[in-house]
């Protein structure tokens, strides 16, 4: 564990300098692995919060394969246990390889969106969360991040950001009775974004800002029956 404490003691040291991190919901942070972390995406820097914010644990990531190569971040991504996976693709290697993981114990972190989104608000997620969890039956732990889209504009103003870290409280995948499908995968992103929605300030909602299934999780209601109909009534998301 000694990498991940010295790389969490650098970001702590960077992030202070460039923001001001406010974490809600700690409580909700399972006491060990395995997990599934989900969480939307909207600057570089987003991998870095929950790396400081949860606790010091074995971790795993989803990373582009174009920063394989990168002389720098290249090699400290795999020192820290990324998987590399190709976006453009279903990457059935870095999914098998993912899964291995959780299953045997790891804490997995990953943006179902897939890339980040250029206009500070969240996109249409993939299904590569969703069939982790499915194939694993790990807890998923659901936050929003607010704010990082501003967070290299406001540092060369030399200004710090104000980022919020919401962490909410781990749940299942609905149990099915059948193997999943393409639309029930749809369906539990569905189910896995509409959680991070609500966990994110109502500008970071984007896709998901006016749906069934997010006006029903506000309200104290259950989300899945809304995420179920609208994945039967639409074409399968993406796959990661």
């Amino acid at each position: 564990m000694w990498r991940y404490r010295l790389v969490r003691f650098i970001i702590t040291l960077v992030q202070r300098l460039l923001c001001r991190l406010e974490v809600v919901g700690r409580e909700n942070i399972p006491a060990a692995g395995p997990y599934i972390l989900v969480v939307n995406h909207m600057s570089t820097a987003d991998i870095a919060f929950p790396f400081i914010a949860f606790p010091v644990q074995r971790w795993r990531f989803f990373a582009g394969e174009k920063w394989a190569d990168h002389p720098i971040w290249g090699p400290l991504l795999a020192w820290l246990g990324v998987i590399f996976i190709d976006r453009n693709a279903v990457d059935r290697r870095a999914l098998r390889e993912a899964l291995t993981a959780v299953q045997e114990g790891a804490v997995f972190g990953l943006a179902p969106e897939g890339t980040r989104s250029k206009v500070g608000a969240i996109q249409v997620g993939k299904d590569g969360a969703a069939f982790l969890a499915a194939q694993s039956g790990a807890p998923i732990v659901p936050a929003g991040i607010s704010g990082s889209d501003t967070l290299f504009a406001n540092a060369r103003r030399f200004r710090r950001s104000h980022i919020t870290l919401r962490i909410g409280q781990p749940f299942t995948l609905p149990e099915l009775g059948r193997r999943p499908r393409g639309r029930d995968l749809s369906a539990y992103t569905c189910l896995l974004m509409t959680h991070v929605a609500a966990l994110t300030e109502p500008r970071h909602r984007g896709v998901y800002a006016d749906t069934p299934a997010l006006r029903a999780l506000l309200a104290g209601e259950d989300p899945w029956p809304h995420c179920h109909a609208q994945a039967s009534d639409a074409a399968p998301a993406a796959h990661e």
